[in-house]
């Protein structure tokens, strides 16, 4: 007998509710975005032009912009050393545990899947820290699987506590939170947010998450906007890109990044370019309809969408990927990564949620970025 499935579109007890607009507007114009109406000369003609609409911003990411991307990208290079000169920032992310209540059918850390679960205590997180600190990185990135009888909100303070000891910027990719609990956060030492869409299609969304906390849409699709209502100063935006139709998700977080600046101008915006990557127990889920041309061309599109934003690139792509990309439109790379729980400090003590492209060190990654004439940076923020 098939369980009955909760609502997606419906908030469930505890999760705050937000009267915003955002979501009904990006829904909207996604639904009205029709990217086969294009053609060549309508990018070109997008290309010209000093500021992008987010119609424009359409147009460039549709089949016809594929023709472009040379013009793109000399535009996209532009604009990122206007604003970022020849800076790369660096940074590596720490799991800190794995176990999950949520049913995606695409994560590697899904309830579902048997893989060995594993968490953190405050000492191995710091142990974890101390050793990735010695590599010379400031910026960390604290994650966990999603769920709060593991990973409560205070063990995730503790460790953002932690964290701020030994690094001058910390970000958490956690389960989404209330805004009451985001300042909480923020008053630990966290200073940004990501959280992924993973598709902005609430069919398919509703398809892919079967349950837990993550299948409510509305809710996942507010964190930002609670994280900056709880002070964070940055949030990041995404979607898993080849879960669904990439171009449309990748025209919602366009959007969705777009109206939350608009609303928060004091907001840092970032993007990031998730692709869908093998799994233990899943290697053939791969996204074989994104391949890295169309990759680089969401990139593209993002980076001439909002010129001022930070953009990401990850360990799920190769190396020759992220070599080329970073300075051209990506502001921020990952080195030293380690997808398991733990594993910079000692063994990992949980299974990792997918296989990584590259495995540089930072030193190779540090070397990689002065070899392509471009600045390494470790700290670009200060407490005070």
């Amino acid at each position: 007998m098939e369980t009955k499935r909760v609502n997606h579109m419906e908030y469930q007890p505890g999760m705050e509710a937000l009267e915003s607009d955002v979501l009904a507007k990006v829904l909207e114009r996604t639904a009205s975005y029709e990217y086969q109406n294009y053609t060549t000369q309508d990018v070109r003609r997008v290309l010209a032009k000093e500021s992008l609409s987010l119609e424009d911003y359409g147009i460039l990411l549709s089949p016809a912009a594929g023709d472009c991307l040379e013009e793109m990208a000399v535009r996209a290079r532009w604009e990122t050393r206007k604003h970022f000169g020849n800076s790369v920032q660096m940074f590596t992310p720490l799991y800190i545990a794995n176990y999950c209540e949520n049913h995606c059918v695409y994560c590697g850390f899904n309830c579902q899947n048997r893989i060995h679960r594993g968490k953190l205590t405050l000492a191995e997180i710091e142990s974890e820290l101390q050793t990735i600190a010695k590599t010379g990185l400031q910026e960390i990135l604290l994650l966990s699987g999603e769920t709060r009888k593991q990973s409560g909100v205070d063990y995730i303070g503790e460790a953002v506590k932690l964290a701020a000891k030994y690094f001058s910027t910390v970000g958490i990719e956690i389960y989404p939170l209330n805004s009451d609990e985001y300042a909480y956060l923020h008053a630990c030492g966290s200073d940004f947010v990501c959280v992924y869409q993973e598709t902005y299609n609430p069919d398919k969304y509703e398809q892919v998450h079967l349950s837990g906390p993550k299948r409510i849409f509305p809710y996942r699709f507010h964190a930002q906007e609670r994280a900056l209502l709880g002070g964070m100063r940055g949030v990041a935006f995404g979607a898993l890109l080849g879960l669904d139709d990439f171009r449309k998700d990748a025209f919602s977080v366009g959007v969705h990044a777009s109206l939350i600046q608009q609303k928060y101008p004091h907001a840092e915006i970032s993007f990031s370019t998730p692709r869908l990557r093998p799994y233990i127990n899943n290697a053939a889920n791969n996204a074989n309809d994104v391949h890295e041309k169309q990759l680089l061309q969401v990139m593209l599109a993002y980076r001439l969408l909002m010129p001022f934003a930070g953009l990401t690139i990850s360990t799920r792509e190769r190396a020759g990927f992220r070599d080329h990309v970073i300075g051209l439109v990506a502001t921020k790379i990952s080195s030293g990564v380690s997808v398991g729980v733990g594993g910079h400090s000692e063994e990992e003590k949980g299974d990792e949620q997918f296989e990584i492209a590259d495995p540089r060190s930072v030193d190779e990654v540090h070397q990689m970025v002065l070899a392509r004439g471009l600045q390494p940076v470790y700290t670009d923020y200060l407490r005070v």
